[in-house]
């Protein structure tokens, strides 16, 4: 555990389970501190406070090395407790106890709505009242909007899930992605000319609409356009959903390696075709159509 003693830090406040625009707007204003001779520290909960209150997992909007890489690149130390160790403590022993015990804060940044303590009793302004009270500074981030509402996570899992990537990509700022084990498949791309790569799900993420994606697969140090099938691929029958991806312009293995795949545009839904000339007529316009689209896009 990184020990604070001899280093004064500005803490990022909030339930981060994505990193999105409205959550990089708090952590940007700890990065600030920087400038004032702080340590950015943003805080982080070992599990989702929503599934230690209720024992039901929560979807998240980033897993594994894409979770680990989006942390590393706020320029803030992650700190992560156990969410069970606070969720009982009153505003007061948290701020005492975490904030200034145990994180030596000098300043503090949230959002607008962020709560905390027992029962969601405390706001922005309990924690401004007290950390007054310990000579720590309190900045918190106004409302971040996108087509006139707040940007939030379940705005974005409720995109994904419905296959709205872009919209979701924007209210991220970046593109939805991840990095899981590529594992062997029944090699029927490689047959039909497009040699894919499987991977499957972890539980914690969010699962997209099933369906055909424009995307991209990082390989050796370079993004490369890509077309991805999410879901069962009805033409051949498969039970378990999974991503399989072909990536246009590299041959070669990738078994056994955590690929990154980002998604950026939903093309068309699963489709059951007659036959296998048909599926792979349908596989070279869509690769042609997401080439178009990877060249337009800034990877990010």
């Amino acid at each position: 555990m990184t020990d604070f003693k001899d280093k004064k830090t500005a803490v990022a406040l909030g339930t981060f389970d994505g990193l999105h625009k409205g959550h990089m707007s708090v952590i940007n204003k700890a990065v600030i501190q920087k400038d004032y001779g702080l340590l950015p520290v943003i805080l982080l909960f070992s599990e989702h406070p929503r599934t230690a209150l209720t024992g039901k997992p929560k979807k998240t909007l980033f897993c594994g090395e894409v979770k680990d890489r989006i942390i590393r690149n706020t320029g803030c130390v992650p700190y992560t407790i156990d969410f069970n160790r606070i969720k009982n403590m009153s505003a007061e022993e948290f701020v005492k106890e975490i904030l200034v015990k145990e994180l030596n804060a000098k300043a503090v940044c949230c959002g607008f709505n962020y709560r905390f303590a027992k029962d969601a009793s405390g706001d922005s302004d309990t924690l401004k009242q007290l950390c007054n009270k310990y000579g720590i500074s309190v900045t918190v981030s106004d409302e971040v909007v996108f087509e006139g509402e707040s940007i939030n996570s379940t705005r974005i899992r409720k995109a994904i899930e419905n296959g709205d990537i872009r919209k979701a990509n924007e209210m991220l700022g970046r593109h939805f992605s991840y990095s899981f084990e590529v594992v062997d498949g029944d090699h029927r791309g490689r047959t039909l000319g497009f040699p894919t790569i499987n991977q499957f799900f972890c539980e914690d993420l969010t699962v997209p609409e099933f369906g055909v994606y424009a995307s991209a697969a990082f390989v050796e140090g370079k993004w490369y356009p890509a077309v991805t099938n999410i879901g069962i691929r009805p033409t051949v029958g498969n039970s378990t959903p999974r991503s399989e991806t072909s990536i246009i312009g590299w041959e070669g293995n990738l078994y056994g390696t955590f690929t990154e795949v980002a998604l950026i545009e939903y093309l068309r839904e699963e489709i059951k075709f007659p036959d296998f000339d048909a599926l792979k007529e349908q596989i070279k316009k869509d690769s042609e159509l997401a080439t178009e689209i990877f060249e337009r896009e800034n990877l990010r």
